[in-house]
């Protein structure tokens, strides 16, 4: 009897963290080569106004004044549907003494749908065109 109401429980769990999971869509990027040993992620959430929560989760990532030729800052630019091509904002870099991994992280909403995200390595984090120094595209 306890087994059964078990297995019960287990299946609504997880047929709840499925429910969940279903209303994200994730992005993952692919690496130009650049930066060749880290990953990048991007999570989009639809909210209930219509608008998209975006997070960008990157690690293994090289300061950008490593990069070669060198840059101040990384750049995650957003794809729409309809509106062509955004700059987001400018990628958070963070690495902890405990911690050897770089990390980068950007959370923003937005009103237009994304199909796509790209990071780029730039001088400038308030532009309006993408550079050609392309760290990671979505497919």
């Amino acid at each position: 009897m306890k087994t059964k109401s078990f297995t019960q429980t287990l299946c609504l769990i997880f047929f709840m963290v499925l429910l969940l999971s279903s209303c994200s869509k994730k992005f993952v990027m692919q690496n130009s080569g650049i930066a060749p040993a880290a990953y990048a992620i991007a999570k989009v959430d639809k909210g209930d106004n219509d608008n998209y929560k975006v997070e960008i989760k990157v690690t293994h990532l090289a300061p950008s004044k490593d990069l070669h030729p060198s840059r101040k800052t990384y750049v995650v630019w957003m794809e729409t549907d309809k509106n062509g091509t955004k700059n987001i904002g400018q990628l958070q870099s963070s690495s902890s003494m405990f911690s050897r991994l770089l990390k980068g992280y950007l959370e923003t909403f937005t009103s237009f749908k994304p199909v796509g995200f790209f990071i780029t390595a730039e001088n400038e984090p308030a532009i309006s065109y993408p550079g050609s120094m392309v760290i990671f595209k979505s497919n």
